[in-house]
């Protein structure tokens, strides 16, 4: 799966297993993520070490994957503790699966 591909991606990071949860929104989801790992993404981010990518949803436009941020944002924590878990039951940090090490650095 190409993840700088166009269009946009909401995405969802925390801090542990069904803890603290930030909800974004990206066109480029690698760079996003790397920034926020690295403490620049987003001062909430930095402050509450919320990094672990658990959730990535891609969308074929940017608009669309807006829509579904500001949607995701007004959910009950249950409904996102679901939509994680279909998919990644023991939220481990996606980021670690999808980008290699030179990626990572990029």
């Amino acid at each position: 799966m190409d993840r700088k591909q166009k269009g946009g991606w909401v995405y969802i990071l925390a801090d542990r297993y069904r803890g603290g949860m930030y909800t974004g929104v990206t066109s480029n989801l690698s760079a996003r993520v790397y920034a926020h790992k690295n403490g620049t993404g987003s001062q909430h981010v930095a402050e509450t070490g919320k990094t672990m990518l658990v959730y990535a949803e891609r969308h074929e436009n940017i608009t669309d994957a807006i829509a579904r941020e500001k949607l995701a944002k007004k959910w009950r924590r249950e409904w996102k503790f679901a939509l994680i878990e279909k998919n990644n039951p023991d939220w481990e940090d996606l980021w670690e699966e999808w980008y290699d090490d030179a990626e990572k650095r990029s």
